[in-house]
């Protein structure tokens, strides 16, 4: 399952059903089939994933190099929540700059 987040501000961005979850979670939304995000309330969701982030970044373990030189070609690497949450923060920046709204699931 995949979330589809729309504005007419920019492109749709697609995410799996758990990387959007996650997303959600951070800006301080229950994940749902269903959502807007009005422009208001962009800057505070773009202000509580950037933290999540920073948390997350905080977390991580300090031997990722050495790690990532051990991991092999087939596991590839691990995408962090950084990368995934990007397109949308980048939306979410579009939208509030033109005043209209986010959807996904209508």
């Amino acid at each position: 399952m995949t979330y589809r987040f729309q504005s007419k501000a920019a492109g749709d961005v697609l995410m799996l059903r758990p990387d959007g979850d996650k997303v959600l979670s951070a800006m301080g939304r229950e994940p749902a089939d269903q959502g807007v995000i009005p422009p208001e309330s962009m800057l505070g969701a773009i202000q509580a994933i950037e933290a999540a982030l920073a948390r997350e970044k905080l977390l991580q373990p300090s031997g990722r190099a050495s790690d990532d030189a051990q991991r092999s070609e087939e596991e590839g690497e691990a995408v962090s929540l950084r990368q995934r949450a990007w397109p949308l923060v980048e939306m979410m920046r579009r939208a509030h700059a033109a005043g209209e709204t986010i959807v996904w699931g209508v």
